[in-house]
């Protein structure tokens, strides 16, 4: 058996049959191995249970971050919540589960690698990845629209209590950074999220305009400010390993059957999942390996 490790994956979306069947396969190789679940599990609040009760079955800790699937609300659900009472009743799902949630104490992994804290995030989007041409959210929108690109989070992920979207991600960034600002400074981090923390990943993006609903610039220097050893987040089901500033960043998604079936017709073999983070695998990265310097550090 070899060394314990931190894993992670992302946007599993069990519904789709053949993705369940991957969930359901996932394993560790330690009895002491830690797992990051980078959001999207499913729509419905009891497939997201399920499933993360059996992986939190195999883990030694199993923490969680929304994606913005587990957000969205469908009218025909037995309890449709929307917005804050949603993401609250998920975090009272995992917790009855044991399973790590952002508005949890962050652990920290003394594995390979360790001392690292390990912060689960939750920060939403606010539609400042603008795509070009465009100087305000409401051009961009309107830009995307024109494109006939309109994410299905404008219909079904809600804001409640907050006035909009934009709202509620700066009400979670507030929260975060004041969380990380109070963590021990002698620790490196690994931060996960649903949506990249930076801009960068989303620029393979095949229609550039859905960015708008990627991420947030205010999360753009984090890397850097809260010594990050690794960044994991999912969202755009494009799975690959990026380095910024000397940070790896971690693109953990399943995706779409559809799509990680392509992959691995396309490259002859199948992705990694779940993906190693801790300790830092001594592969060479993924083809699609990008390094970059993009954050200025932060005034202390």
């Amino acid at each position: 058996m070899g060394p314990v490790k931190l894993w992670a994956v992302s946007d599993l979306h069990v519904r789709h049959p053949d993705n369940r069947a991957v969930a359901e396969d996932l394993r560790p190789e330690s009895g002491d191995d830690w797992l990051v679940v980078a959001g999207d599990v499913a729509e419905q609040v009891e497939d997201v249970v399920r499933t993360l009760a059996l992986l939190r079955s195999r883990w030694a800790r199993v923490i969680w971050v929304p994606g913005n699937h587990e957000l969205w609300t469908r009218a025909k659900e037995a309890e449709p919540l929307r917005g804050v009472a949603r993401y609250e009743r998920l975090v009272r799902e995992c917790r009855a589960l044991g399973v790590d949630t952002p508005q949890d104490p962050f652990p920290v992994w003394t594995g390979p690698g360790g001392p690292v804290v390990v912060a689960p995030l939750f920060l939403l989007f606010d539609y400042s990845f603008l795509p070009d041409g465009a100087t305000t959210p409401q051009e961009g929108l309107a830009i995307a629209r024109s494109a006939g690109v309109v994410c299905t989070d404008e219909f079904l992920l809600h804001p409640d209590p907050y006035p909009d979207r934009a709202a509620w991600c700066a009400a979670r960034v507030q929260e975060s950074r004041a969380r990380l600002d109070a963590v021990d400074p002698a620790l490196p981090t690994v931060l996960v999220n649903h949506w990249p923390l930076t801009r960068l990943p989303t620029r393979v993006l095949r229609h550039p305009e859905f960015a708008l609903w990627c991420g947030t610039t205010a999360t753009a220097d984090w890397h850097v400010r809260y010594r990050a050893r690794a960044v994991v987040y999912g969202h755009l089901h494009i799975p690959r390993v990026t380095v910024e500033d000397g940070v790896r960043f971690v693109e953990a998604s399943l995706g779409y059957p559809r799509e990680w079936k392509a992959r691995a017709e396309r490259r002859g073999r199948a992705d990694p999942v779940p993906r190693q983070v801790l300790p830092a695998p001594a592969t060479l990265p993924d083809p699609g390996t990008t390094t970059t310097s993009a954050a200025t550090p932060p005034a202390r």
